[in-house]
């Protein structure tokens, strides 16, 4: 089976998602979060001018982060967040024509799952990881009993309704990965309340996964 590329390893399996983040304040929440120690961001497409965004952030961040873009839905936003310089490609459902076009571009993908179907389509398109959602629905429990069939080297992520008082649950689900929007950003907030929340994000990973994964 071939495979997008490989989900990194990041220091903490947390990733920002900034829905609704404007151009003109994308460098600087991305660099509070990066300074904060978050390295995976995620510009949702339905945000204002999306690719500007992530453009930005990418020339703003060291090499090392992981930056790109989440709601991707079609074969030409695949190409447009590859011409924005993004690597990493989330979306809410599994869709064959985007994988193979993710493929194509060498990205990190997180195809959004619900079903064991879904998350076996999903490994069989070469998804570098799983995105369980909406998480907060399936509950650790519920993402515990498909893991459970899983292949073991399969990397899963919540995402949805989740926030750092959730680590510690879905760890023993054996998720990895989680993204935090609304708990970490929200339309409006300054930067000094994002890195803030950053931080208390990075902490409670620390608390639960004992410091860097």
């Amino acid at each position: 089976m071939t495979q997008t590329a490989p989900f990194p390893k990041l220091k903490r399996g947390l990733v920002a998602i900034l829905r609704g983040l404007k151009p003109g304040e994308a460098v600087a929440i991305g660099q509070a979060l990066f300074d904060a120690r978050i390295e995976a961001i995620e510009v949702p497409l339905n945000s204002p001018e999306p690719f500007v965004s992530i453009a930005s952030i990418v020339a703003a961040l060291p090499k090392t982060a992981l930056v790109g873009a989440g709601t991707v839905l079609t074969t030409a936003d695949v190409d447009a967040l590859h011409k924005a310089g993004g690597r990493l490609l989330v979306s809410p459902n599994i869709d064959a024509g985007v994988m193979a076009r993710a493929m194509h571009h060498g990205m990190v993908t997180m195809p959004g799952v619900f079903t064991p179907t879904e998350a076996f389509m999903a490994i069989r398109l070469g998804a570098s990881a799983l995105k369980f959602f909406p998480a907060s629905v399936l509950g650790a429990g519920g993402i515990s009993a498909m893991r459970a069939v899983l292949p073991a080297d399969t990397v899963v992520g919540a995402v949805g309704g989740v926030s750092e008082k959730d680590f510690a649950g879905y760890k023993s689900a054996g998720v990895t990965a989680f993204g935090l929007g609304s708990s970490l950003f929200k339309p409006g907030m300054s930067v000094h309340e994002v890195a803030t929340r950053a931080r208390a994000a990075v902490a409670a990973w620390d608390a639960a996964f004992g410091g860097e994964a």
